[in-house]
């Protein structure tokens, strides 16, 4: 998409992720679970307490901001994942943001693809729902990863994003996509990014709910509410 989708070393590779619904193997308990995939740079699953496995449940897939880590969306939506029923799998990147951001998909996406393949085969999980969610860097590789896995994804949460990166992989689907930004934010400004992503996503015919709000590079409560709320309807 011009104006809204490039790799700052142009180096695209491919987004694709391999991980699909299946029935569960064995039993897991209501509770939050370190992956067990990575050395220092891991991962969490949060099963909330309504969960069972004759009910599967949404499922959203949470990328940090640069520099963050896994327990940053943990803390925003784990809230909202056990008063509303959802099952939150938050991942660390490999390195300080997200491999596509810097050099193209890569190690970031098989990460992603093991932590998804493990929840998938551990819990039951509504295939219709399943949601991948993101802030700032975390929100770019959303958008990026969420298109080019529409097929998996069907719908994707970006709050303030820079850009989309680029894959060499094509679309898959027609995912739904809700991005919200502040319209003070000065770490990703408005006008060079989300006002930009949106018409070219509209353009190509996705579907976008759009939320500007007055504020600077964060998720206040309210949008986090309404997105919680878009996710799930």
């Amino acid at each position: 998409m011009l104006g809204c989708e490039s790799s700052p070393t142009g180096a695209g590779s491919s987004a694709r992720l391999g991980a699909r619904p299946a029935a569960p193997s064995g039993t897991i308990s209501p509770g939050q679970f370190s992956l067990g995939l990575g050395s220092g740079r891991d991962g969490i699953l949060l099963v909330p307490s309504s969960y069972s496995p004759a009910q599967p449940m949404p499922l959203v897939l949470s990328l940090h901001g640069a520099g963050g880590s896994a327990s940053g969306p943990i803390s925003l939506l784990s809230p909202y994942a056990e008063s509303m029923g959802f099952l939150q799998l938050a991942v660390d990147s490999r390195g300080q943001t997200w491999d596509a951001l810097t050099d193209g998909y890569g190690p970031d996406v098989a990460f992603i693809d093991r932590a998804l393949r493990q929840t998938l085969g551990r819990c039951a999980v509504d295939s219709a729902r399943i949601v991948i969610e993101g802030f700032s860097d975390g929100a770019s590789y959303a958008l990026g990863l969420g298109l080019a896995n529409g097929d998996l994804f069907t719908r994707v949460v970006a709050f303030s994003p820079g850009f989309i990166p680029r894959s060499d992989t094509p679309r898959q689907g027609r995912p739904e996509v809700f991005i919200s930004h502040g319209t003070g934010d000065l770490v990703l400004p408005i006008d060079a990014t989300s006002r930009r992503i949106v018409p070219a996503l509209r353009a190509d015919l996705y579907s976008v709910t759009y939320t500007e709000f007055d504020g600077g590079h964060e998720v206040t409560p309210q949008v986090a509410t309404a997105a919680v709320a878009w996710l799930l309807r």
